[in-house]
């Protein structure tokens, strides 16, 4: 059978998930804002938690570990910056494989948010859950990285099948359309995509999650290699028009 996934709301903005293996019964919470939210989630389901995957260590994304681990004997894997918070069963980087049941992800290092960022590619389920290194047209915070090192990030995720789910881990969505045609104002696709994006939260419906296709073609800050961003923004390099446009998006 195939992989199911359980996306819920978690603290303020974050979007909680469950991948769950119906063959094997194991189920993984990825990142864990909210451990007894995610416990809950996963009870009315009759599922148990059986790893943790974590993506990088800040508090919204590794900090209910304990309360999952106490109450399921969870396996957390993780990248090694996640034990400023939690113990860690299984330190992961990029090349490195995890399961879930029969199903394999591949580790991918989207450092640049933090230094130590993975997401979790499941190629044969056409889905990647990349945290905060990407968003619904936009991408993370540069909180320890360099821009050269977020663009080489940025693109294993474009490097990936173009039909790939992605599973990002906010609803910022909204506000970074707003930046996006700031920064990109004559792309129609974009257009059409912001107001999409404004009924659906008009709706109070999620904008998460999203297809890679659809990133290609309006986050400006995966298209820092696009010769009209580049004019527009500077840089003799891609990652000098990335820096510039998350400079900007900072400021905006």
């Amino acid at each position: 059978m195939s992989l199911q996934v359980h996306q819920f709301p978690c603290l303020s903005d974050n979007y909680g998930f469950l991948l769950h293996d119906p063959d094997s019964g194991e189920t993984a919470a990825i990142d864990t804002p909210d451990g007894e939210e995610y416990l809950r989630q996963a009870e009315a389901r009759d599922w148990r938690i059986t790893q943790i995957w974590n993506t990088h260590w800040h508090p919204d994304h590794a900090g209910g570990n304990k309360a999952i681990v106490e109450a399921t004997r969870a396996s957390v894997i993780a990248p090694q910056e996640v034990e400023k918070l939690s113990p860690i069963d299984r330190i992961v980087d990029h090349g490195d494989t995890v399961t879930l049941g029969a199903h394999e992800a591949s580790v991918i290092d989207v450092s640049g948010h933090t230094n130590g960022h993975i997401a979790f590619h499941l190629a044969s389920a056409g889905m990647a859950f990349v945290g905060d290194s990407v968003f619904a047209l936009g991408c993370g915070r540069m909180f320890e990285g360099e821009p050269q090192q977020f663009w080489e990030s940025l693109k294993r995720i474009k490097a990936l099948p173009a039909s790939t789910t992605l599973y990002c881990a906010h609803e910022y969505t909204a506000a970074n359309a707003k930046f996006a045609l700031h920064a990109d104002p004559d792309n129609a696709a974009l257009q059409s995509y912001a107001e999409e994006i404004a009924a659906k939260r008009d709706r109070g419906e999620p904008t998460v999650p999203t297809r890679l296709c659809r990133e290609l073609e309006t986050n400006p800050f995966l298209r820092a290699d696009d010769p009209a961003l580049m004019e527009k923004w500077g840089g003799s390099a891609p990652h000098e028009t990335f820096a510039a446009l998350r400079s900007a998006k900072d400021s905006f």
